[in-house]
């Protein structure tokens, strides 16, 4: 991505390598950046908001398909300087939107302005819708398949593609929610920030709709994330259908341990059972109906208990809580040596109710509204 600060927006290449940016959420940047290195994208750096990487098409694809912790997938078209309204305009026109763009697809246009002489948002929008639809004559729709993001900072326009869509955390094969369900791109990289890489079982004691279970087989099981949905990029110019079917994978492996889910809510297994058999997982997963004070040890070698137990703000619970974290606490002590836990939750006196001996702490992480903080443990004694 070129910064021109007078001359006309460079011409785009399709075949030249740009910038791609992984929207995070806010808190578990550095697991995101983690994750993209692992899978081995290219200039991986993590910056405000997200993670940067630079690669080509198939690499927006790929990243859509195989990262589990991004949010969304930006690819960065265009940048420039504007210092008002009708210089935008001017150099929006410019652009080769027929380059990435399809004349027959709708495109909606996002804007933001910050620091910058061009300061209304939706002014600035407007011009660029404009010059999409008289450049290129595609139509423009406040909802549409696609969605061209614009960013003024600074008076430096930056002109994005979502090739994403819906956000990243709907995987397209899981339907029944819970209250206040953890989203699976947030499970993904907590599972990752407790070490989790898919040969050790996971046990969740209050699973709700199975999120953290299912999440961690189809890790174990080396299940692509977004193999069971459509994203935006389908709908762009720069797409190819056969390069795309090349980067999709049915392969699945068969790990040697389970995960396990428990809930004293009925209607919370039923759903977590139904999710992991849309998942193509069922058979890797246990789900039981029982509250924790039941809770045992699975059969096996040890692994890692993973829990989001209910926080007042949440449901309305409050500081009656307590002794559900003691009771948990407890349990996890007294049956679970050799195991790690991992727990999110809003406050630090509900993690230190259950006595667990947490090492220090990252950053908070925004969910909900609120802000959740992973507490985890080493091995337990």
């Amino acid at each position: 991505m070129s910064h021109l600060p007078d001359a006309q927006p460079p011409a785009f290449d399709p075949a030249a390598p740009f910038e791609i940016f992984l929207v995070a959420t806010p808190g578990l940047e550095t697991a995101l950046r983690d994750e993209a290195a692992a899978l081995g994208f290219s200039h991986v750096k993590q910056v405000e908001g997200g993670v940067a990487i630079t690669g080509h098409w198939p690499d927006v694809w790929r990243a859509n398909l195989e990262l589990r912790g991004a949010t969304r997938v930006l690819a960065r078209f265009a940048s420039f300087r504007a210092m008002h309204l009708a210089q935008l305009d001017k150099r929006a026109r410019k652009l080769p939107w027929a380059a990435v763009l399809r004349p027959d697809v709708a495109v909606a246009v996002e804007a933001t302005c910050r620091k910058s002489k061009i300061y209304h948002a939706g002014a600035a929008a407007q011009r660029v819708a404009t010059a999409i639809r008289e450049s290129l004559g595609a139509p423009i729709a406040d909802k549409a398949p696609l969605t061209v993001m614009v960013r003024i900072e600074d008076d430096l326009v930056t002109v994005s593609l979502d090739s994403s869509g819906e956000p990243l955390y709907k995987r397209g094969h899981k339907e029944a929610v819970n209250r206040a369900p953890m989203r699976e791109t947030m499970a993904a990289l907590f599972l990752r920030q407790c070490g989790f890489t898919g040969d050790e079982p996971v046990l969740d004691p209050m699973c709700g709709s199975g999120t953290f279970v299912i999440e961690a087989a189809e890790i174990a099981a080396g299940l692509q994330a977004g193999r069971s949905r459509h994203f935006a990029f389908e709908q762009l110019a720069t797409f190819d259908r056969a390069g795309w079917e090349a980067l999709r994978s049915t392969a699945r492996r068969t790990p040697a341990v389970r995960f396990h889910g428990s809930d004293r809510d009925a209607g919370a297994i039923a759903m977590s059972r139904a999710n992991a058999e849309r998942a193509g997982i069922a058979d890797l997963t246990e789900f039981r109906q029982l509250p924790v004070g039941e809770l045992e040890r699975p059969a096996g070698p040890p692994g890692l208990v993973i829990v989001n137990p209910p926080f007042g703000a949440r449901i309305g619970e409050g500081a009656s809580l307590g002794p559900l974290y003691r009771s948990l606490g407890s349990v996890l002590r007294e049956r679970f040596s050799g195991w790690r836990v991992g727990l999110i939750t809003t406050e630090v006196a509900l993690a230190r109710a259950t006595a667990l001996p947490f090492l220090p702490n990252g950053a908070p992480v925004l969910h909900g509204g609120l802000r959740v903080t992973l507490y985890r443990t080493d091995v337990l004694p």
